[in-house]
């Protein structure tokens, strides 16, 4: 299985080249993180690619990690602040449409939706949301390691200031995590040359038969 080798061979890249990924491989990358699963298919967060070297200095600002401003691109993945019944009716209409279905053919998913996510409040759906987003987080790790292109997730980052830079509370979203992309330096990065530390599979895993 090739996506084995390409899992060890990525790390947590520390230190980037100057090399810039293509738009090619960029949106190839962000069209797998559509494709990735989400619950219900409702996909509630989006994904903002930044290659602005001001805007991702900036976005960096008072962060440990560097990589922020220093990679080649970085990717915002912000999730809804809440499921609400226009984006769900929306959401259906688009699921007709693209299924060739006549209009109301998907009216009991989007019942089932509305009842669900309804009665919840605001702070529910957002932490439901950023669970979603982390699946699309995942997909970007292993299409960008396909691709050989390295990676570094974060968290540590002020939300409040990508939230504020990118305009996304009035859009409705939130900041969750963010991914650099980019070429590791491996005369710089430590962790270039170091072997991959990882539990045992049997002590990681455990089969019920």
């Amino acid at each position: 299985m090739e996506l084995i080798n390409h899992l060890k061979w990525r790390y947590a890249t520390k230190k980037y080249t100057e090399e810039k990924v293509s738009e090619d491989k960029i949106n190839q990358i962000v069209e797998a993180i559509n494709l990735t699963a989400s619950s219900c298919g409702i996909q509630p967060y989006r994904v903002f690619v930044i290659s602005d070297p001001e805007l991702r200095a900036k976005l960096g600002e008072g962060s440990f990690n560097g990589q922020i401003a220093n990679s080649s691109h970085l990717l915002v993945f912000a999730a809804f602040n809440n499921i609400s019944t226009a984006y769900i009716e929306k959401y259906i209409q688009m699921g007709e449409k693209q299924r060739n279905l006549p209009e109301g053919a998907m009216d009991d998913l989007k019942n089932a939706l509305v009842s669900y996510f309804g009665p919840n409040s605001t702070e529910a759906n957002a932490t439901w949301s950023n669970k979603q987003a982390y699946i699309g987080l995942g997909t970007a790790l292993i299409a960008a390691a396909e691709l050989k292109i390295d990676t570094t997730p974060m968290e540590g980052f002020d939300p409040e200031r990508f939230d504020g830079l990118l305009g996304l509370s009035e859009k409705g979203l939130h900041t969750t995590v963010i991914l650099s992309l980019g070429y590791r330096d491996t005369e710089n990065d430590y962790l270039a040359n170091t072997a991959k530390v990882r539990l045992p599979i049997d002590e990681f895993s455990t089969f019920i038969k």
